[in-house]
């Protein structure tokens, strides 16, 4: 059969109603079977077919009065289509997801003490009841997640302290109380608890101002009230580094008492005795933020909370 096709350099221009005839076609081989599943006439079934063809730039059936047959250009073109409608039908599926958050893309922000805390909890339960929801997770600490959350480059950030952005919503999730790591040679590790004021002539390991800037300006003010001021000799950027530190001997530190979930070998937590500030995480949020994943992650959270009161 001779048929004079576009050039085949030119975009392909189908709907999806030829292509949806055209697998039906495939399936049945037969131009009346086919027209009759399609509620058509065989007629405007092979104008369809013939539209298709001139759009792809290619014939795709071979036709005889007895036959019908793919040609290899019709099986490679209807194994792409095969694909594409499935692609079709589970991005509807995803749009009806993310509308009613159900699916989407939920970008969260954490630090340290949400990690070693209660955050791998509430991510695997939220995952378990939204398993449609993909979760970006970023570590970032607290200042930056607040600047991410107002730039719109995070969704939910859990951090510690709270904002004074008004545009900012948090929830409390966790209070930490303050402990003390010690190597497990020092004098103290064998206490039961510590009095804040016996470190006061340590060398201390502190997390850097820029990652644990939240944390130094809530812990400065208890060594203030116990009449010093921490000999800082060593500073790291994270929490495997503090431990590390503290492991070889370079000093004490102060941490979260989610400390225990991340101990390591040659460290020992120990309560602070007497010291009954907490150290708070918040789950924080942008209040005109239009995500309906993160709708339904507020929710989770509120009943979360509501299931476990805030622990310490």
């Amino acid at each position: 059969m001779a048929t004079s096709f576009g050039s085949p350099l030119a975009l392909p221009r189908f709907q999806l109603r030829e292509v949806r005839a055209f697998l039906v076609l495939v399936a049945e081989l037969h131009f009346g079977r086919a027209a009759l599943r399609l509620a058509t006439s065989q007629s405007a079934l092979s104008r369809t077919i013939r539209n298709l063809e001139e759009a792809v730039g290619a014939s795709l059936l071979e036709r005889t009065t007895r036959h019908v047959r793919l040609t290899s250009a019709g099986e490679a073109f209807a194994a792409e289509c095969g694909v594409a409608l499935s692609h079709l039908a589970r991005a509807g599926r995803a749009a009806v997801d993310a509308a009613n958050g159900h699916g989407g893309r939920l970008r969260v922000g954490y630090m340290d003490f949400a990690i070693n805390g209660v955050l791998p909890s509430l991510l695997q339960r939220f995952r378990s009841r939204f398993p449609r929801v993909v979760l970006d997770l970023e570590y970032s600490p607290s200042s930056r997640q607040r600047q991410a959350l107002l730039e719109g480059r995070i969704d939910i950030g859990f951090v510690i302290g709270e904002s004074a952005s008004p545009r900012v919503r948090q929830l409390p999730i966790q209070q930490h109380a303050f402990v003390a790591l010690l190597p497990d040679t020092h004098p103290l590790a064998g206490a039961g608890e510590v009095h804040l004021a016996e470190l006061a002539a340590e060398d201390f390991v502190m997390g850097t101002e820029e990652a644990f800037g939240t944390f130094r300006r809530l812990f400065f003010p208890l060594c203030h009230g116990a009449g010093f001021f921490p000999n800082i000799v060593q500073e790291a950027s994270n929490s495997s580094g503090i431990f590390g530190l503290v492991a070889a001997g370079a000093g004490v530190s102060v941490y979260a008492d989610c400390a225990r979930n991340a101990a390591r070998m040659g460290v020992v937590v120990r309560p602070l005795a007497g010291v009954g500030e907490r150290i708070p995480t918040y789950a924080a949020w942008v209040e005109d933020n239009p995500s309906e994943a993160l709708r339904s992650f507020q929710g989770f959270l509120v009943d979360a909370q509501a299931q476990a009161p805030t622990a310490s």
